[in-house]
């Protein structure tokens, strides 16, 4: 052995243990999360909407489980006022790693009288009814979400499995500690847990992770020219769901989305960020929280999300 070999050697022997970069130790946290669910849960499935935080948890999950497939499907619920890119987006994905999807339709229930329309036109707070139905439908015992603890207080509250009752509701008292990444999945009859596998990642965390694994986007994320108008304080895109009425004008701007959910509630910003490098600049020159910069559902009241939560919602 050479002499340069022997001080290698005796280098790595005292350097200490390695550590873990803050995305590995993400990474490795999620994976846990993905594989432990599924050896406590039968039947689960992924909420997929082609958003960047869906994404990024398919993408651990595919990690998780590689190079085996999914042992659960996806799926959406899908208010029919998705932007078309996402959707097209999310349909690709799907055939690309021959995944299952299965998609609750908004429409399907306003059709059959079992929702009926908003005035405004939203239909953000209509997905309730669907997702509990495909939850019963599939008797699933636990539904994957990317929900984050940054984005907004009510889902600061959340565990990273999060027990629901019979009729899908959140009850903070009844959520269980997690010491040591200990996950308690036990759940009585017509319960079942949402899961958090991005609970501990910020929205920069998202996109350093993107830009490290080098992760497709729907191009909405990135800056593009579209005709919005102004509501609220927000910029929204023109669309079937009503938008814009009367007095108010149609501008074309350089936009992109920070979060993508119903067109009417979700605000796009003005921004020249074209690419993954110049979104993360961006994000951490900002003092607002995505949601609380572009979805007009959670400025409704100091409380909008969490009531919600206890109603079923995601």
């Amino acid at each position: 052995m050479s002499e340069e070999q022997q001080v290698t050697l005796l280098t790595e022997s005292t350097a200490g243990p390695r550590r873990l970069s803050h995305l590995n130790v993400l990474e490795s946290e999620s994976v846990h999360v993905f594989r432990e669910s599924a050896a406590q849960f039968e039947r689960s499935a992924l909420l997929f909407s082609g958003g960047k935080d869906s994404i990024v948890m398919l993408h651990l999950a595919l990690k998780a489980f590689w190079p085996v497939p999914l042992p659960f499907g996806l799926l959406h619920v899908d208010t029919g006022h998705n932007f078309p890119e996402v959707i097209a987006y999310r349909d690709r994905v799907v055939a690309r790693h021959g995944l299952r999807l299965t998609v609750a339709r908004v429409q399907d229930f306003i059709d059959d009288g079992r929702l009926r329309e908003r005035p405004d036109g939203s239909r953000n707070t209509l997905q309730t009814v669907p997702l509990l139905d495909a939850i019963a439908r599939g008797r699933l015992g636990a539904l994957f979400g990317g929900g984050r603890r940054d984005e907004e207080k009510a889902r600061a509250k959340e565990r990273v499995f999060s027990l629901r009752d019979e009729f899908g509701a959140w009850d903070p008292r009844r959520q269980r500690p997690e010491l040591w990444s200990l996950y308690n999945g036990r759940r009585r009859g017509g319960e079942h847990v949402r899961v958090f596998p991005l609970s501990n990642w910020t929205e920069l965390d998202v996109w350093e992770y993107i830009a490290r694994e080098r992760i497709d986007l729907p191009e909405i994320y990135f800056t593009h020219r579209r005709e919005v108008f102004h509501r609220d304080g927000m910029w929204l895109a023109a669309g079937d769901w009503g938008g814009p009425a009367d007095g108010e004008s149609l501008e074309r701007r350089q936009v992109r989305y920070r979060t993508v959910g119903d067109m009417s509630c979700t605000g796009a910003v003005d921004s020249h960020a074209a690419t993954v490098d110049e979104v993360i600049t961006e994000i951490a020159a900002s003092t607002l929280t995505e949601r609380g910069a572009t979805r007009a559902d959670d400025q409704l009241s100091e409380a909008a999300m969490e009531d919600r939560k206890r109603e079923g919602y995601f």
